[in-house]
């Protein structure tokens, strides 16, 4: 089985971020990747204050927790990548960029190296697609060995305790059982879902979110009573409205289309308010407005830091 030493992580928003905050604090070397510099910056204080509140709660020791910050690197350049034993991307939820980008690193990585996604509903297969990492014989009959796979991280990464683990067609069992062990490193609980759209979270997930959505564009109710319904009838920690914004509104959207497409079914259509508040530019926590607006409250924060 393929030992895993060194990761790379390429985007670093909330996902890249924290893949590579756990890839550090258990002792791996980690190359965090993103063409936006200010994303990297952003990215690395976000790291380096996370570990440094896990020293202060007294979960990490201030040596674990200097050695961390000593395995991590930050790069704009995927040059950077030739060595790691695994190269997870976290970026946008887009199959034409998530293919681009692999075809950029099956040209760089190490020809052992496994390629994964953190996609969070799109086929791992047609992802995979994009590389020569299905190898073939002079004959093109046998397929020696298949190098790429779905390894999904939840929101943050760094805390929630599942990995959905997803096996393109012809995903070799050793790059399954080095993930796997990879993520059971981390601490994590792996779950396994065939390659069809949405996985196991988003497949039962976001129809919930999506039909909630329904409810409050339909006027059932208003987006508190439908949250706090949620929280308090189904014992769930936030609503599923809150837990949108939370995810991102574009994200969502996404994997609507995703389900809706790959399923072929119109009961996966997504809700119309849905995509207006994505076309408005509503994308929920990251951009300050969402479902609910927090510009107020950031600023608050921002005022009381000063």
């Amino acid at each position: 089985m393929t030992e895993i030493k060194a990761v790379g992580v390429v985007g670093s928003g909330q996902m890249g971020s924290g893949i590579a905050q756990l890839a550090a604090v258990h002792g791996l070397d980690v190359w965090l990747l993103d063409t936006d510099p200010a994303a990297l910056s952003r990215a690395t204080k976000s790291i380096t204050s996370n570990i440094h509140r896990l020293i202060s709660k007294g979960q990490l020791s201030q040596a674990a927790g200097n050695d961390a910050l000593g395995h991590l690197r930050c790069s704009s350049n995927l040059e950077e990548l030739r060595m790691a034993d695994i190269v997870i991307e976290a970026i946008v939820e887009s199959e034409d960029a998530k293919k681009t980008l692999f075809l950029k690193l099956d040209r760089i990585a190490k020809s052992s190296a496994i390629l994964a996604s953190n996609t969070s509903s799109i086929s791992i297969t047609r992802l995979s697609s994009a590389t020569s990492r299905p190898r073939q014989d002079s004959d093109w009959i046998k397929k020696y060995h298949l190098q790429v796979i779905g390894m999904h991280f939840m929101n943050p990464p760094p805390i929630m305790k599942p990995v959905e683990i997803v096996r393109g067609a012809d995903t070799s069992d050793n790059t399954f059982y080095a993930t796997k062990a990879l993520a059971e490193r981390f601490g994590k609980t792996v779950i396994c879902s065939q390659d069809f759209p949405g996985f196991i979270v988003n497949r039962i997930l976001m129809p919930m979110i999506n039909e909630a959505f329904y409810a409050l564009y339909t006027g059932v109710a208003t987006r508190e009573d439908i949250d706090t319904g949620m929280k308090l009838g189904t014992n769930h920690p936030m609503g599923p409205l809150q837990l949108a914004d939370f995810i991102g509104l574009d994200v969502c959207l996404s994997i609507m289309k995703v389900l809706q497409t790959g399923l072929g079914d119109n009961k996966y259509a997504p809700c119309p308010l849905l995509v207006q508040y994505v076309d408005a530019g509503r994308l929920g926590r990251k951009r300050g407005i969402g479902v609910y607006d927090y510009r107020a409250a950031e600023q608050g924060k921002r005022s009381a830091r000063l």
